[in-house]
């Protein structure tokens, strides 16, 4: 069998030690090459075409965050962020991830060796994965929804991602409108020690404000300005009786919070006034949920396979028949717009014209 081959970079030699024998004590891992730097560690990915990149955030010359974008650019490889919990480090591995790295895990204390099976199972889920250079460099926005007249105003979008998710997003969050009179709510399967920066790092690819979301809190029906609203580390977000809620209850697709969990409270507490968005993402987790909100009179949007880094969770809902669109990413926040919006026509026109 091939083995999976893999970079190290990292300037810590006691750091690269320890990834080095975590991967070395499985026969499936080969590690070709290890760099101290950003810049060795591009040069080395450029030459030896590895399956999957470790890198470190702070090092030498160049950091982990300018080292994705050029490997990106120049030679799209599956790039895992090791970094520390400290919060300048996190935060660049969020950008890292929007930079378009797919996975991102703390650095192992000494005595946790639970650690290294961790290390193993992700760089062997996303090795061999489809990686794309930049989201926002994608130029065909494909054909634009089919035509939809008598929309209803929809004013709660439910979004759900996993692998590749905050990339994807970011890029949505971008791109929609701050006049959009609509609460946003989102599910993304990243680390518990990444949560708590998330609204904070998204909150500066957006002009609407992005928070985590309270227990209890109401529900606002057609509400005056947009807001978004994360599911909040290692619990559940759910709708119920007009109200968002905490729910610690089991693991569903082996994921707390769960993007089905949120989608399937959204399609009964709120029917006809929800959008469901499911993006890139391994295995299932959303498809179930976000056919139950088109049964309940929700519009539903999946993203394509071309623009997906994986197209698990968008395949399981095509499968389904819960698509109602499926679009690539930059189509996205414009349809979402669209939908949101009272109107007694939907788009018609293909968006790239005039």
């Amino acid at each position: 069998m091939q083995k999976i081959r893999v970079l190290v970079v990292d300037d810590s030699a006691t750091v690269r030690k320890r990834l080095v024998d975590a991967l070395g004590a499985d026969p499936a891992f080969e590690v070709v090459a290890e760099a101290a730097d950003g810049e060795v560690g591009w040069e080395l990915c450029s030459l030896l075409h590895p399956d999957v990149v470790t890198l470190d955030m702070m090092m030498p010359r160049v950091d982990g965050l300018e080292a994705t974008k050029r490997i990106m650019a120049t030679c799209p490889t599956p790039i895992v962020i090791v970094s520390s919990r400290s919060q300048s480090e996190m935060r660049g591995a969020l950008d890292a991830l929007s930079a378009g790295a797919v996975d991102a895990l703390d650095k192992p204390s000494s005595d946790d060796r639970a650690w290294d099976s961790r290390l193993r199972a992700v760089v062997r889920l996303i090795a061999g994965l489809k990686v794309i250079r930049r989201p926002r460099a994608l130029q065909d926005l494909g054909p634009a929804p089919r035509d939809r007249r008598e929309v209803e105003a929809r004013d709660v979008v439910a979004i759900g991602a996993s692998t590749g998710g905050p990339a994807a997003i970011a890029e949505i969050l971008h791109a929609l409108p701050a006049s959009l009179n609509a609460t946003v709510l989102v599910v993304v399967h990243i680390g518990p020690q990444f949560a708590p920066l998330l609204a904070e790092w998204l909150g500066h690819q957006t002009s609407i404000p992005v928070r985590v979301a309270r227990d209890g809190e109401r529900l606002s029906t057609s509400p005056a300005r947009a807001e978004i609203l994360l599911a909040p580390a290692e619990a559940h977000l759910t709708v119920r009786d007009g109200a968002l809620a905490h729910d610690f209850g089991p693991e569903q697709h082996r994921c707390r919070p769960s993007v089905d969990v949120l989608f399937h409270s959204v399609a009964e507490a709120l029917g006809p006034r929800a959008i469901g968005c499911l993006l890139t993402g391994m295995g299932r987790d959303g498809a179930q949920g976000l056919s139950a909100i088109r049964a309940a009179g929700g519009a539903t949007i999946v993203q394509d396979e071309a623009t997906s880094v994986v197209f698990g969770m968008p395949r399981a809902a095509i499968e389904l028949g819960a698509a109602d669109d499926v679009l690539p990413l930059l189509a996205i926040a414009p349809h979402i717009a669209c939908l949101a919006t009272r109107a007694s026509h939907a788009v018609t026109r293909d968006r790239r014209g005039p």
